[in-house]
């Protein structure tokens, strides 16, 4: 163990850590979860001190030996190095200090080693005075919020993308498959299996559009407004050349909040992708408890489409095999929707100048995002893209729908149809053959209406419509 020096006092840290005693007081006081922050997370607070010594020395706050320095040690965690040494819990101080601090710590030593120094001793670089300057943890982790949650849109929103061309696949393979609608879980007037698909794509392309125009929200930084949003100890140009090289870096289109005060107070923006990622969730929810209703059997249940079978379903039934992939989906798209609440009650927890619950918010949010993009991807590729259709049995339940009377309406009312339909289910017989034999409509012409395939268009089954 090596001695090292805060503000209150003397701590005990590893030697082998890149950390010092801020980030070893958080390990201690904070052993809750066992849980770290996410790699983007770890990567945009890397990119954020990178930017930071980079415009400061353009500015001419910091000198070229030490901005280099952190600047090298800052890139070697960009790209993927010493995330072992980020070691603070999500749940830790308020604001994410806790974790700023690691990140300060980590770089400063790194930058030390390379310049000469040992670790610990904090010189020529230093946490605060250097690796942080003209940071607050107010304007920097918000910023790591923001830049992090962009990373891992740009891989969801291609995931949801790769799912709704997936279901529109299936929706034109099966466009010609006729089935039984069913609404209130009853029989209901005839649909095409490819319709329902249709559906399942363009309501995932909607939920696409809503992610995409929450995620550009997060574009706006309020870096540089410090502890408030006054900017307080940082040069004038400060936020606007941090936007500029932030996006420069990144090849994102960053740009100002415009009112950095909202950008310490608000955290609305991370509110509304949560949102966003909750109602995707609640759309996959819905789809797949139809996939697993539509294939449910496969002998005693509705039996409409097959999912791959991608792993034995039962320990003690053999030949058993479940929904798994949806199954699945169904238990990432609940821990989203927790999630999702988690992050309301945290953001309508700040208070004036500032949201202490913002590491929690972080992890939430990341969560949801990760969890969700890898989700989509194996529902995408193990289930939705090997879905089989049984047509024969489809066209079954077509042919045996009580909704068929429907098409009776415009022929002999709405009461009558009614009583066709209900003595057809008490006798068990088909509807074709009440119809008949109350005389109501000749065979010929129940042939056109009661066409399960033309009830799926618009018009009057039997008529030619001018």
């Amino acid at each position: 163990m090596r001695i090292e020096r805060d503000s209150l006092g003397q701590v005990q840290v590893p030697d082998e850590a890149l950390w010092g005693a801020q980030t070893q007081r958080a390990l201690e006081n904070f052993a809750i979860s066992g849980l770290k922050q996410d790699r983007e997370y770890i990567v945009a607070s890397a990119l954020v001190k990178r930017a930071a010594a980079e415009v400061n020395m353009a500015l001419g706050l910091l000198d070229e030996r030490r901005g280099r320095a952190i600047v090298e040690a800052a890139t070697q965690i960009m790209e993927g190095r010493w995330h072992e040494h980020f070691v603070v819990d999500p749940f830790q101080a308020g604001a994410g200090t806790s974790h700023n601090m690691n990140t300060n710590e980590v770089i400063a030593n790194l930058a030390n080693e390379a310049l000469g120094g040992h670790r610990g001793e904090y010189s020529p670089v230093h946490p605060n005075d250097h690796v942080n300057m003209a940071q607050s943890t107010n304007d920097f982790i918000p910023t790591v919020m923001r830049i992090s949650a962009t990373f891992k849109v740009q891989k969801l929103l291609p995931a949801i993308q790769k799912l709704a061309e997936a279901f529109a696949r299936k929706a034109r393979e099966f466009d010609s498959v006729i089935k039984s609608g069913r609404t209130h879980l009853q029989d209901a007037v005839p649909i095409r299996l490819g319709q329902e698909f249709g559906a399942y794509a363009q309501a995932i392309r909607l939920d696409q559009e809503r992610i995409a125009v929450a995620a550009e929200r997060l574009k706006r930084l309020g870096i540089g407004g410090t502890a408030v949003g006054t900017g307080l100890n940082t040069h004038p140009r400060y936020h606007q050349a941090m936007v500029a090289k932030l996006s420069e870096l990144t090849g994102i289109t960053f740009r100002s909040s415009g009112n950095l005060f909202e950008s310490m107070q608000s955290t609305a923006d991370f509110v509304d992708l949560s949102a966003a990622l909750r109602t995707l969730a609640v759309t996959l929810t819905r789809i797949a408890n139809d996939l697993r209703l539509l294939s449910s059997g496969p002998t005693t249940g509705l039996a409409e489409i097959t999912l791959p079978a991608v792993q034995p379903g039962s320990s003690i039934m053999p030949g058993k095999v479940n929904p798994v992939m949806a199954e699945m989906l169904n238990m990432v798209c609940y821990h989203v929707m927790g999630n999702d609440q988690t992050i309301m009650l945290c953001s309508q927890a700040g208070q004036l100048e500032l949201n202490v619950m913002m590491p929690i918010m972080a992890y939430n949010l990341l969560q949801s995002l990760e969890i969700l993009t890898n989700a989509i991807h194996a529902f995408t590729e193990r289930c939705v893209e090997g879905i089989q259709a049984n047509i024969e049995r489809c066209r079954d339940f077509a042919e045996r729908t009580m909704g068929l009377a429907t098409a009776l309406n415009p022929y002999i009312g709405y009461m009558a149809a009614a009583k066709v339909a209900q003595e057809a289910l008490a006798r068990g017989v088909p509807l074709r053959q009440v119809v008949l034999e109350r005389g109501y409509l000749s065979a010929q012409e129940l042939e056109a209406v009661l066409d399960p395939f033309k009830m799926t268009e618009p018009g009057i089954p039997g008529k030619e419509l001018k």
